[in-house]
């Protein structure tokens, strides 16, 4: 939890006892705690205090736990300013705090619940919160340039905290991940939020040089140190100096390079080409690549020892395809962005034409999607972006998933049976494919989906999936 800001939670319990016990156990955390004894008074206290947190008790007199999670969704308040609830049954009732997941809950303790426990699931429900603000803030600076990775993800969720731990230090950083991931955005972000951030930012892709190019790029050289070199120039080392260095595609340079980039890391000194002057620099580096270096490593082609000093602490961005979830939020984004750079009347995109984004594979990752929202932008006509306006290999590619109901279908039922039976199908998908994969294994399918195996325990029996179909016969 980040030192300057300030959690506010709301305890509500109908039993005394239990909302000072809850309360004791959160005072290491730094928050402003209220208590309402009741569904009733907390439904006042959401309105006056607007907490971050509600940790709601399910079974209480008047309004339950439950009734409660149902009217606050209700509420007319933006999205990002209802709270995250975190609900707390009885010993046995965990099929009703899966129920209240279903409504929106963000997690569930079972008393009596272990206060480390308690501690970090406060902690990371008020990171989740943070992060959700970010990326509210950065929907509303339409057409700003931003150095920060869009999404609510799990796995984006992991990458901010590890950039929001290492930033304040000066280590140097690893970013591993595909091309169009987002590895020099994650880049630029360390260097904003350390202490580093009026220095200069310097950034070089080592792939778009000639190997024999890079080591001047690098260190600079001094006039007439190589034919066609007419004046002194600085490299890119000094061009930092006081700042942070960003070398993309780091194994793209000669085992001879790597070497004195390795002296310059442990020294941090160097000379320029064809010079004797020793120059003295103080830079952060920050490397990315889309290679697996241990296997570089093996081949012969990365100095070990590079390896590791540049690896003090490995951040890795996985695929788009494995963060699909957070699709929507980058498409809204980036079509707010683009309908502001190109003065176009697009806000909207139907909904075929998400569901073929979403479907898609993405090879190209972030940037691909980047491309494809600015084309559909500049191709839409009136004010939404239909299939036809995709490019051409995502309209092709076919959906996984069809829509709840057919047009002939709409109002037979109610919006919330149709996201109900959506949710279902999904849920029964990723389950199944979950077990496939592992081969009616619960605790590994858990691990594989970050979920705790209770929870999916539960929502297995309330599918009717079997999990000892999926395993194998000897």
């Amino acid at each position: 939890m980040k030192e300057t800001e300030k959690a506010r939670i709301l305890i509500v319990d109908d039993e005394p006892n239990a909302r000072y016990a809850m309360r004791k156990a959160l005072t290491p955390i730094k928050a402003e705690i209220r208590e309402a004894e009741d569904g009733k008074q907390a439904l006042d206290k959401l309105k006056s205090f607007q907490p971050d947190l509600v940790l709601c008790d399910i079974n209480m007199p008047h309004i339950n736990g439950l009734e409660l999670l149902q009217k606050v969704e209700q509420l007319s308040m933006p999205l990002q300013e209802l709270p995250l609830f975190i609900m707390i049954t009885a010993y046995g009732s965990e099929k009703i705090a899966v129920e209240a997941m279903k409504g929106g809950a963000y997690d569930y303790l079972s008393k009596p619940y272990d206060i480390e426990e308690l501690r970090l699931i406060v902690v990371k429900a008020y990171e989740r919160v943070l992060l959700k603000r970010e990326n509210v803030r950065l929907r509303q600076q339409v057409g700003v340039p931003s150095a920060r990775i869009i999404g609510e993800s799990e796995a984006i969720y992991q990458v901010h905290t590890l950039v929001r731990k290492v930033a304040p230090t000066d280590v140097t950083v690893l970013i591993t991940g595909e091309s169009g991931t987002g590895k020099e955005l994650v880049a630029h972000t360390i260097h904003q939020d350390g202490p580093r951030s009026q220095g200069p930012y310097i950034t070089m892709n080592c792939a778009a040089i000639p190997r024999d190019l890079i080591e001047s790029e690098l260190f600079g050289h001094e006039k007439g140190a190589f034919t066609g070199a007419v004046s002194q120039r600085k490299g890119k080392f000094e061009l930092a100096d006081g700042g942070t260095l960003f070398l993309d595609e780091i194994a793209d340079m000669s085992i001879e390079t790597q070497a004195k980039i390795l002296r310059v890391l442990e020294d941090k000194v160097f000379t320029r080409l064809g010079g004797k002057e020793v120059i003295r620099v103080d830079v952060r580096l920050i490397s990315a690549t889309n290679k697996d270096l241990l296997k570089v490593i093996d081949e012969g082609g990365f100095r070990q020892d590079l390896y590791y000093r540049l690896k003090v602490l490995e951040i890795h961005l996985p695929p788009l395809a494995e963060r699909k979830e957070d699709i929507p939020l980058l498409v809204n984004f980036y079509l707010n962005t683009f309908t502001h750079q190109h003065k176009k009347s697009v806000k909207r995109i139907d909904a075929e034409a998400m569901q073929r984004l979403y479907d898609y594979h993405w090879p190209g990752n972030i940037r691909q999607l980047i491309h494809a929202i600015e084309q559909s932008v500049v191709l839409a006509e009136g004010d939404k972006i239909t299939a036809d306006d995709l490019p051409y290999e995502i309209k092709k590619h076919k959906t996984s998933i069809r829509a709840p109901v057919s047009q002939s279908e709409l109002g037979k039922a109610s919006f919330r049976e149709m996201k109900e039976e959506m949710v279902r199908r999904f849920e029964n998908e990723l389950f199944t494919s979950a077990l496939s994969q592992t081969h009616g294994n619960v605790s590994k399918a858990a691990r594989l989906l970050r979920m705790k195996r209770q929870f999916l325990q539960n929502k297995l029996k309330m599918l009717g999936i079997d999990a000892s179909s999926f395993r194998q016969s000897d």
